[in-house]
């Protein structure tokens, strides 16, 4: 009959009193396991030390394998972060210099621990810097400046520099041009920065953000320049700008893109063309004006528009003046099949992702720079991409109607894919 084996108890696990005594402590205690100035944070500072000692030991005995006179020469002390704190690490010298550890390099300040990404997954939520430092002392109950913290987002800003001048596809099937505002606060003063987004649909149907700007106010010529740089990455050709109703705007995408049809948000035009309207007249006149964009055709429009006239016209000339000065540019989705009328006579797409950034960083009064106002919110749509980057539904259909339309201006960009 086999002999059964004794059960391990604690005291063999961990044969030192005193530290069996703590860990049994502190585990009774409900504190988080890894805060800082735990006895488990005690433990990975001796483990990692230890494991230095077993590096530079190995280094020793090759080199004396290999015929290197070569012995240890002291320690060189510093302070690592990691996720339970900062620990005091002694790494093992060498008299020759030649010594290189392997877990924590020489010039390394961090023992590799996802600390990193803690933080930028926070700070892409919409959380302030001091909100990351109190969190993570909440959570982990670890201390980390707001300096270190401001240090490790800055990390992210090669990539966003990268990501902003990447390359782009030669077309554009639709894009949509808009822009959100926000506050940074500058010398002690709030000030307003239009923070434009271009969001666009390649010929496969793929939903991509192209680019995002900033600028102290939105205005046509600033677009200008957005159209310039859409150019120098690459777009040779959009075939429909969706936009809203900004003046100026149009011309500034002719002048960049001749060929393009331009498309202005309906929603937009009939939210501006409303706003002196009676409260009492309101509703009537949004559902005629429906009327006019819903209809079956240009000729059905433009017949609903006259009725519209003899309706309104008399006690609100200037809205029937504004949307024949815009008709071209209003109707112009009408010359599209039903698919992508619903996808073009409207900023919605773009106004979508603005919501995303809205909700992410929600109660946030102000940004203390540009340059931390698009590092939070390229962080935010980039953790939040499955949101935004996605196919276009039902575009197959579209794309053979845009074949029929555009012929080989469209079709020849298909073998891009």
């Amino acid at each position: 009959m086999a002999k059964k084996q004794k059960k391990e108890t604690l005291e063999d696990l961990i044969p030192d009193a005193e530290l069996r005594d703590r860990i049994v402590k502190h585990l009774y205690s409900k504190e988080p396991l890894l805060k800082e100035g735990s006895v488990f944070s005690e433990l990975l500072q001796a483990m990692v030390n230890k494991m230095l000692e077993g590096e530079v030991s190995d280094f020793l005995e090759e080199e004396r394998s290999s015929g290197q006179m070569n012995k240890r020469n002291g320690y060189t002390e510093k302070q690592v972060l990691s996720s339970v704190g900062p620990l005091s690490i002694s790494t093992p010298r060498d008299r020759n210099g030649d010594f290189e550890p392997e877990l924590i390099e020489k010039r390394q300040r961090e023992l590799s621990s996802g600390l990193d990404e803690h933080i930028l997954a926070l700070y892409a939520q919409g959380n302030s810097v001091e909100d990351v430092r109190r969190l993570l002392a909440k959570l982990y109950g670890i201390s980390i400046s707001a300096g270190k913290i401001s240090a490790i987002t800055d990390k992210v800003l090669p990539e966003i520099q990268a990501w902003r001048s990447r390359s782009l596809r030669r077309l554009y099937a639709v894009i949509y041009l808009d822009a959100v505002c926000f506050n940074v606060r500058n010398g002690g003063k709030y000030s307003s920065r239009a923070f434009y987004t271009v969001y666009g649909i390649d010929a496969e149907g793929q939903r991509d953000l192209l680019g995002l700007y900033i600028s102290e106010n939105e205005g046509a010529s600033h677009w200008g320049l957005v159209l310039e740089d859409l150019k120098e990455r690459g777009v040779e050709d959009v075939l429909i700008f969706c936009t809203d109703d900004l003046t100026g705007f149009s011309e500034a995408i002719s002048e960049v893109y001749p060929l393009s049809v331009i498309q202005k948000c309906i929603v937009h035009k009939v939210r501006s063309s409303t706003r002196f309207v009676d409260d009492k007249d309101v509703k009537s006149l949004r559902k005629d004006l429906r009327t006019v964009y819903t209809a079956l055709n240009r000729e059905a429009a433009q017949t609903a528009m006259e009725a519209f006239k003899v309706s309104w016209g008399g006690k609100y000339g200037r809205l029937v003046d504004s949307w024949e000065a815009d008709w071209e540019e209003l109707m112009a989705f009408m010359d599209y099949p039903k698919e992508l009328r619903r996808m073009i006579y409207t900023t919605n797409p773009v106004e979508a992702l603005h919501r995303i950034i809205r909700k992410l960083i929600k109660g946030k009064a102000a940004w203390v720079s540009d340059t931390a106002l698009i590092k939070q919110i390229y962080l935010s749509l980039m953790y939040n991409e499955k949101s935004w980057k996605r196919s276009a539904f039902g575009w197959k259909a579209i794309q053979r109607e845009l074949v029929d339309i555009y012929g080989e201006r469209f079709s020849r960009h298909l073998m891009e894919a």
